[in-house]
């Protein structure tokens, strides 16, 4: 399983949200960045830390244009159950069947655990950052930000010549 990289270009998907719509990782394209967390499981303490932290970030994700893509092994039930019960302003995706996982290259912690793994894609398509820390849940919003204000930054000097 090839883990993908920075710099690589984001493989598509098309994948339907715990509320029922379908959506493409190429409906994004051109138009936003896009930001997917791969996490173990609904309500494990760092997972829910780590949830909460992209919702209490959200419109700082929002005001950088960014979609987010919350993505576990946990069914819709569960992630419905999850997103209401911490107001989860964001998309989630069951990936039951782990076919996200492998199509992404996100490894197995201790070779047993769900890896966490957060990925900022650009409106391009392509892999700006891969962030991987199994212990450090909310780190991975900070890094997301960072990585999307650079973006911003850069498109933004672009814009300017």
């Amino acid at each position: 399983m090839k883990s993908i990289e920075v710099g690589d270009a984001a493989p598509n998907f098309t994948a339907t949200t715990s509320d029922g719509k379908t959506i493409s990782l190429a409906d994004f394209q051109g138009k936003q960045p896009v930001v997917m967390f791969f996490y173990p499981q609904d309500n494990t303490p760092i997972c829910t830390a780590q949830a909460c932290s992209f919702r209490d970030a959200y419109e700082d994700f929002v005001k950088l244009g960014a979609v987010v893509i919350g993505i576990s092994s946990d069914s819709d039930q569960s992630h419905q159950t999850f997103a209401t019960s911490h107001r989860l302003p964001y998309l989630m995706l069951s990936d039951q069947s782990g076919a996200l996982r492998k199509l992404f290259g996100v490894p197995n912690s201790l070779f047993v655990l769900p890896g966490r793994v957060t990925y900022v894609i650009d409106r391009g398509g392509i892999v700006r950052q891969v962030f991987n820390s199994q212990l450090f849940g909310t780190r991975h919003v900070a890094e997301a930000l960072k990585t999307l204000q650079a973006i911003a930054d850069s498109t933004s000097k672009e814009n300017a010549k």
